[in-house]
């Protein structure tokens, strides 16, 4: 009797890669670099974010500002360890500037180690696909890459 109860309900499976799930709100994926309208980044490179950070997976080498009249540091180097994150949202709640955030994107997935440690050019990719707050809804026209550049190493 309860098989036949649960044969007329609605499917829960998906059939992925070809339907993507679209994560409810405050999912905790993949990092993104956060900039101002004017394109410059919001992270001033106070390293609170890493010292939140309960994996130690965040590298940052502070360095002076190339804007004029901005901030007067910046992230000369900003590296966050995929393999090592436990993605919890520590450095998101810790940054004082609101410039690191935690996006939807969980389909991050790559066959080498290496190319799983996101530097700050792959976090600002990251911003420039997910700045409109609804990556998955128009996403993937039959693309089978990753959403991000990673580190060559």
């Amino acid at each position: 009797m309860v098989t036949l109860r649960y044969f007329f309900k609605r499917k829960v499976t998906i059939q992925y890669p070809d339907q993507k799930h679209i994560p409810p709100d405050g999912y905790r994926g993949l990092h993104r670099l956060n900039k101002y309208e004017d394109e410059r980044i919001r992270c001033v490179a106070c390293e609170m974010c890493s010292a939140a950070c309960p994996a130690d997976c965040i590298e940052i080498v502070p360095g002076p500002s190339p804007w004029e009249g901005g901030k007067e540091r910046y992230p000369v180097k900003f590296e966050i360890d995929l393999l090592t994150c436990i993605f919890c949202g520590f450095c998101e709640m810790a940054c004082p500037e609101e410039a690191i955030e935690l996006t939807e994107i969980y389909d991050f997935s790559d066959y080498t180690r290496e190319n799983l440690i996101i530097d700050r050019e792959g976090l600002l990719g990251v911003y420039e696909l997910t700045k409109d707050q609804n990556y998955y809804t128009k996403k993937f026209q039959g693309t089978e890459s990753l959403p991000f550049q990673t580190k060559k190493t």
